[in-house]
């Protein structure tokens, strides 16, 4: 990659400019009704918009009666629970009383507990993920003259779909319209041409908040949020339907479950939202194209960070007990994820950074390398791991074209950019490229390997991704500008490395096997 990323990255894709450069017994001298008043203060100064109010998460441990024990707790110390998710065990809550996590965390029944955020409810910087390269009327019309029958207009530009026999698996299945995958991300227009026709409303929502809004559209970017999330459900769904491009499952459903404010942070009360939203609504994969904001990487040593780590694996793995798949990206910052020491240069993003030494085996990228969850590293136009991707043996699980610089990987034509084309808010169609972009190949594959076998659990739908992928060896040495220097090192064997994990995503294997 030749120009770093924001230091405010939150979503995990790279657009355009990647080329050229997201109990009372523990509230000592506080009596029941100072601290039912202090409680009262709390919510009244949160709805008011309280410039010192944050949001938690408090993790209790199962039993009878535990959340409710607690909840009574929360509001002792001063906190407002915005919702309960008894059936994993965590509570979502605002307060503004600084000393609430600490005192939280001595209540019998609580696990761990931490601020989701630094900066006061609602997040208040603003930061730009980038503005994806739209496509001209001309472009459009250009691949449309190149279009042979079958092909919807902009197919032929679609590099990555021949990259992993997506083209060949169509010949044969579109996927099952019952099945369903949810794009945990920034938002999809369900308006767009290439995505209502196979829209889910019903499953569908917004979750910004930590609890589901349930409001017709909610789950929609405004004008003002990023085209991501769209971006991703079209490459996974977009219907063949003769209009704009074909997504990898163009037959089966997607849903839109809306994680990012305004302002692009993703935090971890909406992330255990879609995750709970998603196991209970019968999503079969989930697509978490971004980490978990404000740390790029969590780590368990520290009180706060512990609890996100802990709300988001019981999320999860609430999702996949039900069924579901959880697949994520893998990152953009070329890490070996491998290794034990990385400096991340941008958490906490909703804060000061600060340049700190981590372990990712201590220190971990939420829900990217989380237990049970597919981590998806991203490949170009040459089949190459892209300049961009994060690695590392035993980390990535699978890998899927997610796009690179054309001056690193180019197609072959008709396509012209090494980037992946993706439908974008208003009708439109552009170009974006990360590990944002792998990540919904992926999850086409896993949706097309449900609709063949459509009583495989998540673990066999998983066993069998790997299974079929298509053995890609190390790149060595891998040089991927060509300026006679290594820019990373491909540890393992041809069956399984760290580039490429057990392989590049293989769609037809999917549907044949």
């Amino acid at each position: 990659m030749t120009a770093p990323q924001p230091r405010h990255r939150r979503v995990l894709a790279l657009p355009l400019g990647m080329a050229m450069a997201t109990a009372l017994a523990f509230l000592p001298n506080v009596s029941a009704s100072a601290a039912d008043t202090a409680a009262s203060a709390a919510i009244s100064s949160a709805a008011a918009g309280d410039p010192t109010s944050l949001s938690y998460v408090v993790n209790v441990r199962p039993g009878h009666g535990t959340s409710e024990r607690v909840q009574r707790a929360i509001e002792r110390a001063g906190g407002s629970v915005v919702i309960a998710y008894d059936e994993i065990g965590v509570i979502v809550v605002h307060s503004s009383n600084p000393d609430f996590a600490m005192i939280i965390r001595k209540v019998p029944g609580v696990d761990s507990a931490g601020n989701t955020r630094n900066a006061p409810l609602p997040a208040q910087s603003t930061t730009d993920v980038g503005t994806p390269e739209v496509l001209s009327s001309e472009q459009v019309a250009a691949a449309d003259a190149q279009a042979t029958d079958g092909q919807d207009p902009l197919e032929p530009l679609q590099w990555d779909l021949p990259a992993i026999k997506a083209d060949k698996a169509h010949e044969r299945t579109l996927g099952s319209p019952k099945v369903t995958v949810a794009v945990i991300d920034t938002g999809v227009d369900d308006t767009h041409p290439d995505i209502a026709p196979n829209f889910s409303a019903a499953q569908s929502t917004n979750c910004v908040t930590g609890k589901p809004d349930t409001t017709y559209g909610a789950w929609r970017p405004t004008a003002a949020e990023s085209p991501h999330g769209t971006h991703v459900a079209g490459e996974i769904a977009g219907a063949k339907n003769g209009i704009g491009i074909t997504g990898v499952a163009p037959g089966v459903k997607v849903a839109g479950i809306k994680v990012a404010t305004t302002a692009g942070y993703f935090y971890t009360e909406a992330v255990v939202c879609g995750f709970v939203w998603a196991a209970e609504h019968h999503v079969d994969v989930t697509n978490n194209s971004y980490y978990t904001d404000p740390w790029y990487f969590n780590c368990t040593d520290d009180p706060n960070q512990k609890a996100l780590v802990d709300a988001i694996t019981r999320a999860s793995q609430f999702a996949e007990r039900k069924g579901t798949v959880n697949v994520a990206a893998a990152g953009n910052e070329s890490y070996d994820l491998a290794s034990h020491s990385i400096t991340d240069p941008v958490s906490p993003n909703d804060g000061t950074p600060t340049d700190r030494v981590i372990d990712p085996h201590r220190c971990f990228d939420i829900p990217t390398q989380l237990p049970g969850v597919v981590t998806v590293a991203a490949t170009g136009a040459k089949g190459l791991k892209s300049s961009f991707s994060n690695y590392g043996l035993g980390v990535i699980d699978i890998a899927a074209p997610g796009g690179d610089a054309t001056a690193y990987q180019a197609p072959e034509p008709p396509a012209t950019s090494g980037l992946i084309l993706g439908p974008l808010p208003g009708g439109r169609w552009g170009y974006m490229a990360g590990t944002s972009m792998a990540t919904p190949h992926v999850v086409g594959v896993a949706a097309l390997i449900k609709s063949t076998h459509p009583h495989a659990s998540a673990a066999l739908v998983k066993a069998l991704l790997y299974a079929e992928a298509s053995a890609t060896p190390c790149t060595d040495p891998y040089d991927i500008n060509g300026d006679g220097k290594i820019d990373a090192v491909c540890e393992g064997s041809r069956n399984h490395n760290g580039f490429y994990g057990w392989g590049t995503a293989d769609a037809l294997a999917a549907v044949t096997r």
